[in-house]
């Protein structure tokens, strides 16, 4: 949840940034740029992180690189200097991401997978309309001779701090509790190797060295999946207009709307997109049971 709140705080005082700075509307686009690019190549590493190391911890990391951005993005006097904040919370965002999406895949079952990650995204999109609407409503206003915007900024790395405390000290892996009747078994997921054709021989794996060998061996097997060449090439259309709507804050805001009717705006929007992700998912699972062959990218 704080992380999409967090995620949608630059978006959300674009206006106020654009003004803070002298900059223009296209520097606002690269802020996103450069933390889109810098999240994309830093995935893979978080994915051996996820790999080698408790996840519950990998993911405290993640949140104070984070943390630690947003605070810095929050006390910048030069666009540089947010620049490189933004840079550092895509690196905060990547590590995360995937420590999530493994927790949440060794925490259900086959059958419902897709109820476990729509949850994750409903949750998820209530923080982001959190963030949007604290973010927005506090651009309009100042505090204490602050402008709004940098408190805003301020709180949110705070409280992302007190998340990744509690599970640093609290949280517990899956993969340690396997008594648990939703964790998957890991026939699970040989089966759908099998079905691709592609089951590992532990015999070889066992031999390997190093894990970044065998991550990169099991990368370029699931890179020759069909079903994954085809994920990945929707992913790349989709996510054009997705990044474009980031912006809608701004644009409402532009277009003569107050804070205060953006917030309302983008609140809605964002609501319709938490439950298009539950039920979704809910329906993946049902589509799954049915259409075995087809899999849950059917629904899609």
């Amino acid at each position: 949840m704080m992380q999409r709140a967090d995620e949608k705080l630059i978006p959300s005082v674009a206006k106020e940034l654009k003004e803070a700075f002298n900059a223009n509307l296209s520097d606002i686009g690269y802020l996103s740029f450069i933390r889109n690019i810098v999240q994309g190549l830093a995935s893979p590493l978080a994915g051996l992180f996820v790999i080698s190391y408790d996840r519950p911890t990998v993911f405290a990391i993640g949140c104070f690189c984070w943390v630690l951005s947003t605070l810095a993005v929050g006390a910048s006097h030069y666009f540089i200097q947010v620049t490189l904040g933004v840079a550092v919370n895509g690196f905060g965002h990547a590590i995360v991401y995937p420590v999530l999406q493994s927790i949440i895949a060794d925490s259900f079952k086959n059958s419902a997978r897709g109820f476990g990650f729509g949850l994750w995204n409903l949750i998820g999109t209530v923080g982001a309309i959190g963030g949007t609407v604290m973010a927005t409503v506090m651009a309009g206003h100042d505090f204490s001779k602050i402008p709004g915007w940098r408190c805003a900024l301020m709180l949110m790395a705070t409280m992302s701090a007190v998340i990744g405390i509690l599970v640093f000290l609290f949280a517990t892996d899956p993969r340690k509790d396997k008594t648990n009747s939703f964790v998957s078994h890991d026939h699970e997921r040989n089966e759908l190797m099998v079905q691709e054709g592609k089951k590992y021989d532990d015999t070889t794996m066992e031999t390997m060295s190093s894990v970044w060998m065998e991550s990169w061996v099991a990368i370029k097997d699931v890179t020759k999946i069909r079903t994954f060449q085809i994920i990945v090439l929707q992913g790349i259309v989709g996510l054009v207009p997705w990044n474009a709507m980031v912006f809608f804050t701004m644009w409402f805001e532009l277009i003569g709307f107050d804070h205060n009717k953006t917030a309302v705006l983008t609140g809605i929007f964002t609501t319709g997109q938490a439950i298009g992700s539950l039920v979704g998912g809910i329906v993946a699972d049902k589509m799954s049971l049915r259409l075995r062959r087809c899999r849950k990218g059917s629904c899609g």
